[in-house]
């Protein structure tokens, strides 16, 4: 199936919305989980797979940083996705007649205020579209879920409140995967490469590695560090920084980095959103 987008979770799912706004008229794919959404590139079901990979408020998916290095695809874009929480319920349920709320955990943790202000019951599901989808079937006036407008408008459900979490700025950043890279020119503003490192186990290997970055003028947007293989003296990294490997300033840092680590990966080189929070994506 051609322009098939895939993503993990159910359909109706912020990942579900996030590759509609991304690339509107594709088909898109739900799968299971992470592995999954990459095997159908792999096997050619989907073009590409959109991957979330941090949230303004939870921090980063650990999954996602553990199958990337991996997973034989390349990050081609970056899409942020605003994620703005519904109440739904079935038709003819009001503010009134609800006592029950189901939503994923961190859904539930973000929408205190109005669990307070309704004095309703939160109820632990798996997701938050699932959740949608279960309060569709059992049709039962008591029972609301929290979840995407999307969510609502597949499975019947009426939204009680829009916009009811507590923090307006809850983001939601996704890559998006594709089987062969697509490295756009050097000369093309506005990049963003994503890399994986491991360093060296000598003392001030991380400081001496990432010296580099800062003596030639590379701006550093992340690091963030996780254990490979269980093993707590095995620490990879992932890196971002804004720039392309040809531009002097990045492959001189790059070189530096070499001398102090090893098994550098470069997952991508792709266009950041004009405006973080802003989609920027390559079609």
């Amino acid at each position: 199936m051609t322009n098939t987008i895939a993503f993990q979770g159910t359909p109706g799912a912020y990942s579900d919305l996030a590759c509609r706004n991304a690339y509107p008229g594709w088909n898109t794919l739900p799968c299971y989980s992470f592995g999954e959404a990459i095997e159908a590139v792999h096997e050619k079901r989907a073009d590409l797979a959109m991957l979330a990979c941090e949230n303004s408020l939870a921090g980063r998916v650990p999954d996602v940083h553990s199958l990337l290095p991996e997973s034989g695809l390349h990050m081609i874009g970056e899409h942020f996705q605003r994620v703005e929480h519904c109440l739904l319920a079935p038709k003819g349920a009001t503010l009134a007649t609800i006592k029950r709320v189901h939503s994923h955990p961190v859904a539930l943790q973000q929408i205190r205020k109005v669990l307070k202000e309704l004095d309703l019951q939160p109820v632990v599901e798996a997701d938050t579209a699932g959740s949608a989808e279960l309060v569709a079937q059992w049709n039962n006036p008591e029972e609301a879920a929290v979840a995407s407008s999307l969510a609502g408008e597949l499975f019947g459900l009426q939204i009680l409140r829009a916009n009811v979490e507590d923090a307006a700025h809850n983001t939601t950043r996704f890559y998006v995967m594709a089987r062969e890279a697509r490295v756009p020119a050097p000369s093309t503003p506005g990049l963003m490469t994503t890399f994986v490192f491991r360093v060296r186990n000598v003392p001030a290997a991380l400081y001496k590695a990432l010296g580099g970055f800062a003596t030639n003028g590379v701006n550093m947007t992340k690091l963030e560090s996780y254990m490979v293989g269980g093993a707590f003296t095995a620490t990879q990294f992932l890196c971002e920084v804004e720039g392309h490997p040809e531009h002097p300033s990045l492959r001189h840092a790059f070189d530096e980095l070499g001398f102090f680590s090893h098994e550098i990966k470069i997952m991508g080189v792709y266009p950041m959103a004009t405006v973080r929070g802003v989609s920027a994506h390559a079609d």
